[in-house]
Parts: structure tokens; sequence; C-alpha cells
């Protein structure tokens, strides 16, 4: 049975987290004289000149209305990399816990875990980029604390099976991580509508994808209360800067041109898929739930230079476990497809 208490480090039950100026004072005032900010103000805006909110509870309004959930349960993190990282440190002993990942997957997953000296468990997914639940089943131990999901799967671009994620959900007692960065480009259903369902589940997204505000670096978690206290218990005090919560704030309020510019992207991906199938050394176009493909080519570590050479920049995936000979490319503007597609054509076998 799931038992969050049983789940979080014992340094981190009795940490009383930093408490700052900010966190301290909450309502309406006209003279701050609390943090020891510059009062005069700054050389860019007045307002630059005071620390931000630490909790972002504006931004979390906006986000509470947009995906449903109570502003208790999301976690705002400098990227989605900020969360990873924080989870580990929230709930996994250095050197005696472990977490699972099922490569090929997203990097950060087992580069924050080094970091913080958590020993990994690696199940690979199945020739079809899916989750072997018998392999997972067998690797489970005692002291696996998280089991890492990329739904969908970067640099794959599938969505994983949901049978095998709610079969996840309801039989380990560990924390069940789904990193949905890419399901606005899905016809998946996010998980965030089943949090009141599993006690264990976390569930990230981003504003750099389908929000198109990478350089921001706004990552979100959604979870438990009890999961969100842990981790701004853990957090810097103030991880988002003022001026990415500013410009988070406008754009939350377009949503129907982030709706436009989804379609727009999803049907630049079928196109771009179609004019690949035409490219001789392509062998196998996997299918895709993101803003990205995983093609196979021949000799594609050759074509990658040949690309680079001619300042076409793509992401070379062939070193990857289950991803030899395979190239990422992203979805660009129809012109960049263009020219990808040109200079593709173009390319000679040695």
């Amino acid at each position: 049975m799931f038992n969050l208490a049983s789940l979080v480090r014992g340094n981190i039950k009795k940490l009383s987290p930093y408490s700052s100026a900010r966190d301290e004072f909450s309502g309406k005032a006209s003279v701050f004289l609390d943090a020891n900010e510059n009062s005069l103000g700054s050389p860019l805006t007045k307002w630059y000149n005071r620390y931000p909110d630490p909790l972002q509870k504006k931004v979390k309004e906006k986000i509470s209305f947009i995906k449903k959930v109570p502003i208790e349960q999301i976690f705002l993190g400098n990227g989605s990399d900020e969360p990873i990282d924080i989870l580990l440190r929230c709930f996994c002993e250095p050197k005696v816990d472990e977490v699972i990942i099922m490569p090929p997957t997203y990097g950060m997953y087992e580069v924050s875990a080094n970091i913080n000296n958590v020993t990994i468990r690696k199940v690979p997914l199945t020739s079809s980029f899916q989750i072997d639940l018998e392999q997972l089943e067998q690797s489970i131990q005692p002291n696996t604390k998280i089991i890492w999901i990329c739904s969908p799967n970067n640099p794959t671009g599938n969505s994983m099976d949901r049978q095998s994620i709610e079969m996840i959900l309801n039989n380990f007692d560990g924390l069940v991580v789904i990193d949905e960065a890419y399901i606005n480009f899905s016809r998946q259903k996010s998980f965030v509508a089943d949090l009141n369902d599993y006690p264990n589940l976390v569930v990230m997204q981003t504003l750099s994808k389908a929000w198109g505000l990478a350089g921001l670096r706004m990552g979100m978690a959604f979870a438990s209360s009890e999961i969100i206290q842990y981790m701004n218990k853990v957090k810097p005090p103030y991880n988002i800067s003022e001026p990415v919560q500013e410009l988070a704030l406008k754009a939350l309020d377009e949503i129907g041109q982030v709706n436009d510019m989804i379609k727009a992207i999803v049907d630049m991906r079928a196109a771009l898929e179609k004019d690949l199938m035409n490219i001789e050394t392509v062998e196998k176009i996997y299918p895709s739930d993101a803003n990205f493909l995983l093609v196979k080519f021949q000799d594609a570590k050759a074509l990658y230079e040949y690309l680079l050479d001619r300042e076409i920049v793509v992401r070379d995936r062939s070193n990857v476990q289950r991803c030899e000979d395979c190239l990422r490319i992203t979805v660009g503007t129809e012109k960049e497809n263009k020219a990808l597609i040109e200079t593709l054509k173009s390319f000679k076998q040695s």
C-alpha cells in the first residue's frame, strides 16, 4: 500500500525550510522594508528591485484554471529539470535508494540521479518502444522509490500504453512520475485528470514546448498537496524570477493562439513525415505524438555531419539504446522543413 511518509527522506521530514521575507508576509502593503532590497529601484524598472513571489500564486491561479487542478497541487520549477532534481532530493536517500528509468528516454532522469548519488536501474523499452511490464516488475526492489515514465517519450516520440501505466500506478508503492512535456501534441489524455485517483502520481509538464517558452524555463509538476508541500520545502526560496512570472502570465492568456500553433505543428509533422518517406536514405519513420520525428537512416552519422556542414542542425541519437542509426528531427517552420528535405535529397552516400 502506498504510504507517502515512508518514502520521504528522514532529514526532509525534519527540515525547517528557509523562510524568506515574502514567505512571512502576505497581503497588501505600500511600504516594504523587510527584505533588504534596493528601495531606489533598478536600472531596468522600479519593480525588479523587489523579490518575486516565492510561490508564484498568480501564475498558479491561471494554470489552475487551465488545467483544472487546485493551486495546492501545483509546483513550478526552473524548467522541468528542477522538479526532477527536487523529487530525488525529497524521496531518495543517497547511496541507499533506487529509481527506475526506461531507455531510450529523457537523459536528465539519469543525470539527476547520478548527481544525487541515487542508484539507477534500467528497464529498456520493448522493440516497439513500450513498457516491458514483466522486466519492470522483476526490477522493482524494496528501496525503489521512483519510476520515471516519459509519455510521449523523448527521443522516440510515441505515447506509452495507458493500461500499462495504470497497472504500475495500481501496483507500485513508490512514486510514479509521468513526464508529459509533449502531451499537447498528442491525442492521448493527460494523467493530470487522474491525480485524485492515484496518491503516488506526479505529472510533469512544461511551457517550453507547445507554449513556445523554452527561453523562460518554467516547468510544472502536478501531484497531491502533500507531495507538493515537500517539494516546496526543498526548492530555493525564489526559484522563478519576476520577469519570468510576468511573461508567463501574459502567455497563459493566449490559449487560443497556442491551440492554433499546436494544430499547425501537428499538420506540419504529418507533411514532414510524408516528405521523408520519399527520401532514399530513410529506412523507418517512427510514429510520433510529439513535435518531432525519430527517423532511421542509412549512414545516419555521415548524414548528420552533412546537414551540419549545410547549417542544418538535427539531433544525432545513433548512440542511444534502440535508436541506432536514428536522427531526431524537430518539426520546423514550412521554410525550414523544405530546406531540410531538399538537403536530404542532395545527400549522396559514399
